[in-house]
């Protein structure tokens, strides 16, 4: 686990460094926008697409309290916060995420319905059947033991609330290309199969409601986002920021993965039946 948070945690100063490329940009962090923090809020793969099918597949009201497991900079939890009206919780292994996170919220008028707190998404401490909902979006690639991520996300969910995971996978063309931008290698990366990851979570008490492969989908995504920075530029903010002069061949190897099947994006939707 220290090895991921170091992966993650960069050389200290996030915060910093996040504002003072958006006022190099013009803009002002105390007024922003949420296209002004889309580069960080949907670096998961097809951004703001993925973003909404989540909070559909979620099925949440604003009286609803939703955790998301392996919270990152808060973005999903934003979306979800604000489109909905609900109350989300991220819990997060690296304290430089929550930190930024939590300032993004009060950038954006959203720390009334959004809190971050430092934690092991499989082990949060927080209390059995306590909320309506969980989310997981693009972290089970850090976490090797991904049985008690899911049953941990059971033990927090109500009878009949829903799970939903949204994952890069294992795919069937070989093993992954690294550097890529959840690890710089085998060390910190453990994907499971989509056969494997149902299983899993079926053994841990879920009932699967959906299951959606987007493979093409992410791999026509990423074209446009490369169609869209030959043309206007890159944008103010993005994962470089962290990631450093390696993030350019992450980016590159994740395209190549995907052409090549070597890993695949899924969204499962799970119930704890009632």
């Amino acid at each position: 686990m220290e090895q991921v948070a170091r992966f993650y945690g960069g050389p200290g100063g996030l915060v910093q460094a996040v504002r003072t490329a958006l006022e190099e940009a013009g803009l002002d962090p105390c007024r922003l926008r949420p296209d002004d923090l889309a580069p960080l809020d949907e670096f998961h793969i097809r951004g703001r697409a993925a973003s909404m099918e989540i909070v559909a597949a979620l099925a949440v009201t604003s009286d609803s309290h939703v955790v998301d497991l392996g919270s990152g900079l808060g973005g999903p939890a934003r979306t979800i916060a604000k489109t909905t009206g609900c109350t989300v919780t991220g819990v997060d292994l690296t304290p430089e995420f929550v930190e930024l996170a939590t300032a993004l919220s009060q950038w954006t008028g959203l720390s009334d319905r959004t809190h971050f707190m430092v934690g092991d998404a499989t082990a949060t401490g927080l209390p059995e059947t306590s909320v309506d909902a969980v989310v997981t979006v693009h972290a089970g690639m850090n976490i090797a033991d991904k049985a008690a991520l899911y049953a941990e996300a059971f033990r927090v969910l109500r009878p009949g609330g829903r799970f939903v995971l949204y994952d890069v996978l294992q795919g069937e063309g070989g093993e992954v290309h690294y550097p890529v931008p959840w690890a710089k290698d085998e060390s910190t990366s453990w994907l499971a199969t989509p056969d494997r990851t149902r299983q899993l979570l079926v053994e841990a008490g879920f009932e699967v409601v959906e299951q959606a492969d987007s493979s093409d989908e992410s791999l026509e995504w990423f074209r446009q986002v490369r169609a869209r920075i030959e043309r206007e530029g890159q944008p103010p903010v993005t994962f470089a920021t962290f990631l450093g002069d390696a993030f350019a061949e992450m980016a590159a190897n994740q395209v190549t993965n995907l052409a090549e099947r070597r890993i695949r994006t899924v969204m499962v939707v799970c119930s704890r039946p009632q």
